[in-house]
């Protein structure tokens, strides 16, 4: 057996290898999230729990539009680039595992459910790739050729039960769901009906609803993905009828749906508006006056508040609405550039970008008073690792 001398030395030992690679020893991710830092192509992995920054790490190209999902252990974050680069980061050493270009121009990506196939969402050439989570190997590509036959640009990707994709092609209006069973050779179903130029895509938290957003009419396209052979419908339609649209300067998101029992909260694209839907049978049930054209709609994990931001001019205004009553209980001002919102997991903070003062701010989200401002690059999106255990995430 080991002395108590030989155990000192071990330990002594220990302590000096922890210290010399930065770790603090074992620790989980459940806690760890990713500030992607869009002027220097750096992210920021943070500690949410501490409301610190514990590595910043360079080298993954063009980040003006980029976005992240999370291996099933939450170890690994997919880092999507608008340069088409594919960039897998391991949170614990905070350090690239691997990058490739996949593409020329990129747009967003997904994880399978069984968490072994990252989809990546081009628009150019187009198409959607599918690539080995461990190893990044190509696997398959689906070129995003439309009725028509000309290649489309495809957005909103997500991921469904089944180790399925669902994803939108912009320049044709159609709505393609892949089978991704065999990743080698997707299945593919394809729908039209879809209305004009769907911009985003989401699926409900059940797994159950893909909702791609319009913006070359008004209205969302729908697809039921327990029926798909019903095929895909435009619900809450024409809610512009009437008026004429605003100039639209930053595009909404419908990256995720903001939901709240069985109300489903959207933004209207070219309009100061926030559209209330019944997720029932997909009715608009109200609207809701905000200080600017939308851009994210998120909602607290419990539902009880939304959280809205807004293109320029207003995108220095975050407004808080009561989804009960649908009242303003609270119109934050973070700063110049307030880019994204993301909740911790349950939700007792939210962290929000703002971009032209360099800083992400934590708000406490039962008194919304400042509990953090952490010094970041322009930052723009943030995600935590709880992402990894949600649909569509």
């Amino acid at each position: 057996m080991p002395t108590r001398a030989e155990h000192l030395r071990l330990s002594l030992f220990t302590a000096l290898v922890l210290a010399v690679s930065g770790c603090a020893g074992p620790r989980g991710t459940g806690d760890l999230g990713l500030v992607i830092e869009r002027a220097t192509g750096s992210v920021q992995v943070v500690d949410t729990s501490a409301r610190t920054r514990i590595a910043r790490i360079d080298g993954f190209g063009d980040l003006s539009h980029a976005s992240a999902v999370f291996s099933r252990d939450a170890r690994y974050a997919y880092v999507f680039g608008r340069d088409g680069g594919l960039t897998k980061v391991d949170l614990l050493t905070g350090k690239i595992e691997k990058r490739i270009v996949q593409a020329g121009n990129a747009i967003g990506g997904a994880i399978s459910q069984d968490g072994k196939v990252v989809a990546v969402s081009n628009y150019e050439p187009g198409g959607v790739r599918l690539f080995d989570a461990g190893s990044l190997a190509p696997l398959a590509e689906i070129p995003a050729n439309g009725a028509n036959g000309a290649r489309s640009k495809v957005v909103g990707l997500v991921d469904a039960p089944g180790d399925r994709f669902v994803f939108a092609l912009y320049d044709a209006g159609e709505i393609w769901l892949a089978d991704a069973r065999d990743p080698r050779a997707p299945r593919v179903t394809k729908f039209s009906n879809t209305g004009k130029q769907p911009y985003d895509g989401t699926v409900t938290a059940d797994g159950r609803w893909y909702l791609a957003g319009l913006f070359g009419e008004d209205g969302l396209a729908l697809l039921d993905l327990w029926h798909p052979a019903a095929g895909a419908r435009k619900v809450v339609e024409g809610y512009g009828r009437g008026s004429q649209p605003l100039p639209v300067y930053k595009m909404p998101h419908l990256d995720y749906i903001a939901a709240a029992g069985d109300r489903l909260f959207v933004p209207a694209a070219g309009r100061h508006e926030l559209l209330v839907v019944d997720a029932r049978n997909w009715k608009e049930l109200a609207r809701v006056p905000l200080a600017g054209q939308p851009v994210f709609v998120v909602a607290r994990p419990d539902g009880r508040h939304v959280w809205v931001n807004f293109a320029p001019p207003h995108n220095d205004t975050v407004q808080v609405l009561d989804s009960e009553t649908l009242a303003t209980v609270r119109t934050l001002k973070p700063g110049k550039g307030v880019l994204h919102m993301e909740f911790t997991p349950r939700g007792e903070a939210c962290w929000v970008s703002v971009r032209d003062d360099n800083l992400v701010r934590v708000y406490d989200t039962a008194t919304f008073a400042e509990l953090a401002a952490l010094p970041a690059d322009k930052p723009s999106g943030i995600f935590f690792s709880a992402r990894a255990h949600r649909i569509g995430q």
